[in-house]
């Protein structure tokens, strides 16, 4: 800090640096005592512009004495904000209370009107970026299918496709229900009753996709008469439960719902 106040003042002019050291002569600094000190009334302090004189910039009308009583800048214009005020608030002697509801009622309708017309447009941007989201037509067409049931003779599968995977549905016989629903679940390598797999006994839904590898069974084949894996020797039940073979787990059951009698609709 010292260096720079003395780069600063190497900088002036001679004639700046003279002036400084001469008007500092004249210049003390004084600091009243406690007992000394007196509280300044309103008309003392009005009347100071009227005591200070002014400066000449000239050195001989230069007098110390003629500026010892300034303290307060009289010279200041306050900016003119006449512009940028409201009409029942230009007049300095009219009362603005009278007209502050009205005013509050302009500000509070503004704020509202932005407030609005900023929740609409949040809404309508969500909208767009959610509908630019969901899934597109042609996807939703092949979200589900409907399967004209009275087509499918007792005893024989039906494969569709459904979502790009095989969909198997199968018209059992009243011998393979019964079969199924004696079948031990102590035999069963992920036991699960047949009753748990359909919604009506004489029809079987399935996603025609092996559990093993994800290749396509084969219906009415295997030892059990029901869906055969040729690739690696899968052995399905009438269920669709595994039997036989590395496959883990039972063929999955997709979603469906039964319209009516003779129409179904899968996913």
């Amino acid at each position: 800090m010292l260096k720079r106040m003395l780069y600063s003042n190497y900088l002036v002019s001679p004639f700046e640096r003279a002036t400084s050291a001469e008007i500092a002569k004249y210049i003390t600094f004084s600091f009243p005592s406690s007992s000394n000190l007196t509280f300044l009334k309103k008309a003392d302090i009005l009347s100071w512009p009227n005591r200070c004189q002014k400066v000449h910039s000239t050195a001989s009308s230069f007098s110390p004495e003629s500026c010892k009583d300034r303290i307060l800048h009289n010279d200041l214009k306050v900016p003119d904000f006449s512009n940028y005020r409201r009409p029942s608030v230009k007049d300095p002697r009219r009362d603005s209370r009278s007209s502050e509801e009205a005013r509050k009622s302009f500000t509070y309708l503004i704020v509202g009107g932005g407030g609005v017309a900023a929740a609409y447009a949040t809404k309508t941007i969500v909208a767009q970026y959610v509908e630019c989201m969901a899934a597109t037509a042609d996807v939703l067409a092949l979200a589900k299918i409907e399967v004209n049931l009275s087509e499918i003779p007792e005893g024989k599968n039906m494969a569709f496709k459904w979502r790009g995977k095989p969909l198997f549905i199968k018209h059992r016989t009243q011998e393979e229900i019964q079969k199924e629903r004696e079948t031990p679940l102590s035999e069963l390598r992920d036991p699960e009753r047949d009753e748990d797999r359909v919604q009506k006994p004489e029809w079987l839904i399935l996603i025609g996709v092996c559990t093993h590898l994800g290749c396509v069974p084969m219906a009415n084949a295997g030892d059990w008469n029901g869906y055969y894996c040729p690739c690696h020797g899968s052995h399905y039940d009438n269920s669709g439960r595994i039997r036989k073979g590395p496959a883990p787990t039972n063929m999955e059951i997709p979603p469906y719902e039964f319209i009516n009698e003779n129409t179904l609709v899968v996913g």
